[in-house]
C-alpha cells in the first residue's frame, strides 16, 4: 500500500505518477512482442515508433518525479498488467494475419484509452497544485497518447478491419 491514508491531492498525484511509471515501464517490455506479432508493416512500424515514444515518456515521468522529490518506482500498475496479459493471450490465438492485426489494434487502443484517462487526471492534479512544469510534461504525453489512438483508429477503420472481413 502506497499510503496509510490518502489525505491530499498531492497524495493522489503521487499515486497517479507511480501508476503511470509502472504502466509505461511494463509497456516498454510488452511493445516489442506486439510489434513482432503485427504482420502489416504500417502497424508494426507504428508500434515500434510508439515504443520509442514510450521510452521518452518514461524519461519524462522520471523528470517529474525528480522535480517533485519523489521516487516513482516500487508500485505495480495492475490495470496495465491485466491489459498486457490480455494482449498476450490474444497473440497466442490461432488467427489469420489480418484478424490478428485487427485484434492487435483493439488491444493497443485499450491500452491507449487507459493511458489517456490516467494522463488527463494526473495533468489536472498537477496543474491544480501549481506544478506547471509537471502539468506541461503530462499534457505533452497525453497529446502523444491521443495522437497514437487516432492513428490506430484510422488504420483500423480505413484499412485493417476491411482486410480482416
Amino acid at each position: 500500500m502506497l499510503f496509510d491514508k490518502l489525505e491530499t491531492l498531492d497524495d493522489l498525484l503521487l499515486m497517479c505518477l507511480k501508476d503511470l511509471y509502472s504502466a509505461e515501464t511494463q509497456l516498454v517490455e510488452a511493445l516489442p512482442q506486439m510489434a513482432e506479432s503485427a504482420k502489416d508493416g504500417r502497424l508494426r512500424r507504428g508500434l515500434e515508433r510508439h515504443l520509442r515514444e514510450t521510452e521518452e515518456q518514461v524519461k519524462r515521468l522520471e523528470r517529474i518525479g525528480k522535480s517533485l522529490g519523489q521516487d516513482l518506482t516500487g508500485e505495480t500498475c495492475v490495470a496495465m498488467k491485466g491489459l498486457i496479459k490480455e494482449g498476450q493471450k490474444l497473440m497466442s490465438e490461432n488467427a489469420t494475419e489480418e484478424v490478428m492485426d485487427a485484434a492487435l489494434i483493439g488491444a493497443s487502443q485499450k491500452i491507449e484509452h487507459y493511458e489517456i484517462a490516467c494522463y488527463g487526471t494526473a495533468a489536472h492534479y498537477a496543474e491544480r497544485l501549481g506544478y506547471t512544469d509537471a502539468a506541461d510534461l503530462l499534457r505533452k504525453t497525453l497529446e502523444e497518447e491521443q495522437f497514437t489512438d487516432t492513428k490506430l483508429n484510422e488504420l483500423a477503420k480505413n484499412y485493417l478491419n476491411k482486410k480482416a472481413e
